[in-house]
């Protein structure tokens, strides 16, 4: 497999967060997004694509002076897929895919990074990647091309999540890593993940 890119999808409007850019909300002293993108820098992923919408110049000045590539989705309001398809559309043509991560889930190691792309490595002919920690698939997963036209289609506020449950061609990694079920949708989930 060639380079395997990492796009952090950082664009949604946060409604059940109260209205602020979500990405931003303080966790252990910096943004979410810094402890995602902390996460990417320290694995093999390159390059690191950052999707913003909602709220776009104080996510984009959160992410300056960073190796990063910012992608705009116009079409935020919209829901996730949406900006799936920004951040995939933006991959490099030497990248067979991307690692996607959610900018709310700020604990997740750059060791998983790793360990999805050195399983598509190992298999190139499987379709996605998914990490599974305590017997549960979790985020973020790694998605290669050969999803780009069932990516496509995607509507709404959904994810890849209904491809990967699909079955077909989708390889679950072992990892170490509670990180991967851990997200803050919520004020509430975020004092929380920050207290445990």
């Amino acid at each position: 497999m060639s380079g395997v890119a990492a796009i952090i999808l950082a664009a949604g409007l946060g409604s059940r967060f109260g209205g602020e850019a979500k990405p931003l909300a303080r966790f252990r002293g910096a943004p979410m997004l810094a402890h995602v993108l902390a996460a990417a820098q320290g694995s093999r992923a390159r390059p690191i694509i950052v999707v913003t919408g909602h709220d776009h110049d104080a996510v984009a000045a959160a992410c300056a002076d960073q190796a990063v590539s910012l992608v705009y989705n116009a079409d935020y309001r919209s829901g996730l897929a949406g900006s799936l398809k920004a951040g995939m559309r933006a991959l490099p043509e030497d990248c067979a895919g991307a690692l996607v991560l959610l900018a709310d889930m700020p604990l997740v190691q750059p060791a998983t990074l790793d360990a999805l792309i050195a399983g598509a490595e190992l298999e190139p002919d499987h379709a996605a990647f998914v990490p599974v920690f305590d017997e549960r698939r979790g985020n973020p997963v790694l998605l290669t091309r050969k999803l780009l036209p069932q990516i496509e289609a995607l509507e709404g506020d959904r994810g890849a999540g209904p491809l990967l449950r699909a079955g077909a061609g989708i390889r679950e990694i072992p990892v170490d890593d509670p990180g991967i079920h851990l997200d803050a949708d919520t004020p509430q989930a975020l004092a929380k993940i920050a207290r445990e």
